[in-house]
């Protein structure tokens, strides 16, 4: 059995946060080298339901949570860990996450947002970056382009079917 099959997935809460214009919020990693940029995640903790966690995570990871929840992907998105960080990432103890996603609708104004306000900076600049330019190669995503390509059509037709409604 590899180290792989032995790790479970990490319970993690995904945001996508939609401004007025229909851009979304993007940051820049601070933890990984190569100019990694992402939509806010994190962690769920013990005891704690998903929909706790998204709202504690967007407040921690970009210092505010003036927002609208518009809609959430149904169950859960499930993604490993590339080879090499097996054993390394996620502190060692995870194959990968699954994930649930939330959509948000940005209500404040772009001074609201911080990325400085938690102990530990998740990222190091954000911006609003239409949904086409998100798998268009202007942003180096990491190993979570593969999570975005299959991600991404399901979140945008939650957004359109929440647009319409």
């Amino acid at each position: 059995m590899s180290l792989r099959e032995t790790l479970a997935y990490r319970p993690n809460v995904g945001i996508v946060l939609f401004n007025g214009k229909g851009e979304i919020f993007m940051a820049r990693r601070a933890d990984l080298p190569g100019d990694i940029w992402q939509f806010p995640q994190g962690g769920i903790d013990e005891g704690e339901e998903p929909e706790q966690a998204v709202w504690r995570e967007m407040k921690e990871e970009i210092g505010t949570n003036n927002a609208t929840m518009i809609g959430k992907r149904d169950g859960w998105f499930l993604y490993d860990l590339p080879d090499h960080l097996i054993g390394k990432a996620l502190h060692g103890k995870y194959r990968g996450q699954k994930q649930q996603w939330f959509l948000f609708r940005f209500t404040g104004q772009d001074s609201d947002i911080r990325l400085d306000t938690f102990e530990e900076i998740e990222f190091t600049t954000w911006r609003w970056v239409p949904p086409e330019d998100v798998l268009s190669g202007r942003y180096n995503l990491g190993f979570k382009k593969d999570v975005y390509e299959r991600l991404l059509p399901d979140i945008l037709a939650i957004y359109r079917a929440a647009s319409r409604a």
